[in-house]
């Protein structure tokens, strides 16, 4: 039987450096860890405060990586490079995957647990999240009077501003049918064109990576409904929105309607 070989000897040819003229490493610096870790501040003595606070920067983090994939598509699309847009969508729909599952953080919570610390929230709310707002600007959900939360915050309210005038995620996919001689008079219409038309199938790709966001963007929502539901019930929203009837109205609602519509008509 052959002898079985010697672990290795870690020494210092082998293992990473360690020593650094920077007073913190090149890590800490690309990613900024140090300032990360210093937004984690709870304040209550309730242990799930925290799960709730890293919950909440992980989602708008994952926010902003998806309104940055989707102005990569929408960008793509107006170029009429749909390969592109297609890989940018591909890469928010990782992203959606994520934020989705991010719910995990604060499904067990307890309405004990969340009762110990919700009064230091006072009147904050997710509905307040400005990056959030983006992406509901960019589906097509465009409500100017939100731009009044952000009246006092100059920089934030001319992004707002812009998404809201430009043209949503799915005008522009349309645009693109339209720049290809097909009549959009009847959206449903020309997307039942595309998918019936074999010629067509960079359009229905499109189609379909679309309808990928909007079912991501429900389970989000409906997931946001139940973790809800579990922790605090059907009292009022920290934010004064009515709490569960507004979250259940928000899940019921089809994003893309019109690509829905699509699979009566074929």
């Amino acid at each position: 039987m052959p002898a079985t070989p010697a672990s290795p000897t870690l020494d210092e040819a082998t293992t990473p450096k360690v020593d650094f003229a920077e007073a913190t490493t090149p890590y800490a610096a690309y990613a900024g860890i140090d300032t990360l870790h210093t937004l984690l501040q709870p304040r209550s003595k309730e242990p799930a405060e925290t799960s709730f606070i890293v919950a909440t920067q992980v989602m708008e983090l994952l926010f902003g990586l998806i309104r940055h994939e989707w102005l990569r598509a929408q960008e793509a699309m107006r170029a009429d490079d749909l390969t592109e847009a297609k890989a940018a969508l591909r890469r928010g729909l990782d992203a959606q995957d994520v934020l989705v599952s991010s719910w995990d953080l604060l499904a067990t919570m307890s309405p004990v647990e969340f009762s110990a610390f919700r009064p230091v929230l006072g009147e904050a709310s997710g509905f307040q999240s400005y990056m959030y707002l983006h992406l509901e600007f960019m589906l097509g959900n465009k409500v100017e009077r939100l731009l009044r939360l952000y009246a006092g915050h100059p920089h934030v309210h001319a992004e707002l501003s812009r998404t809201l005038e430009a043209p949503s995620l799915y005008e522009d996919a349309v645009a693109v049918l339209e720049r290809r001689g097909l009549d959009t008079t009847d959206p449903v219409a020309a997307w039942t064109a595309v998918y019936s038309d074999p010629a067509t199938q960079d359009l229905q790709a499109l189609g379909e990576l679309l309808l990928d966001v909007a079912e991501r963007v429900t389970r989000w929502r409906q997931r946001h409904l139940a973790s809800v539901k579990r922790c605090m019930g059907s009292k009022p929203g920290t934010g004064g929105s009515s709490g569960l009837s507004w979250l259940r109205h928000a899940a019921e609602q089809d994003v893309f309607p019109d690509l829905w519509a699509v699979r009566n008509a074929l």
